[in-house]
């Protein structure tokens, strides 16, 4: 399987999914982004969607480009943020100011060695949590990439990775 075989899956309607599919995996797509970013985010992200097609593919494309490590780096990414983006939503809507004092308590120790360099599992963190809503997590990515020099340019082309392969894996569920 192949991104073209993920192209070619999709229905008549997704017909923009399927020019943003190949647009936004590549470099000249995803300004900013090496190559290697852009296979640990769209990792990350596929597994966000819960489409098998689409994380079947996905992982395919990432094959040769992301060591086992980087692969398993991706995926810390997408587990520890589908538990952060639920709770820091949670304090972060709750009128109740009280929840943001008390210590949330989760284990996170991955995140501290998750096999990928810190920049790369930022933007991963970054487009795992545009997928799951969390404001309050998208404010604390983007200043921890900006503080890591990381242009306005690679965290928008970070999100369109995201936006795109939720489109499209929602399309195939």
């Amino acid at each position: 399987m192949s991104i073209d075989a993920l192209k070619d899956m999709l229905p008549a309607y997704a017909k923009d999914m399927r020019l943003n599919l190949s647009n936004v995996l590549s470099e000249a797509g995803a300004e900013g982004l090496t190559e290697k970013q852009i296979a640990a985010i769209a990792v990350a992200v596929s597994l966000s969607t819960r489409s098998k097609t689409l994380i079947e593919n996905i992982e395919a494309f990432a094959a040769p480009i992301l060591t086992e490590e980087e692969l398993n780096g991706a995926k810390i990414a997408f587990s520890i943020m589908s538990m952060n983006n639920i709770y820091y939503r949670f304090v972060h809507l709750t009128s109740n100011q009280e929840y943001a004092t008390i210590p949330a308590r989760l284990r996170m120790n991955s995140m501290a060695n998750p096999g990928i360099d810190k920049v790369t599992f930022e933007l991963a963190s970054m487009a795992v949590s545009a997928v799951n809503g969390c404001g309050m997590c998208l404010d604390s990515h983007e200043k921890n990439l900006r503080d890591h020099g990381v242009t306005t340019q690679a965290i928008q082309s970070s999100v369109r990775i995201a936006a795109v392969l939720f489109s499209v894996g929602a399309t195939l569920n």
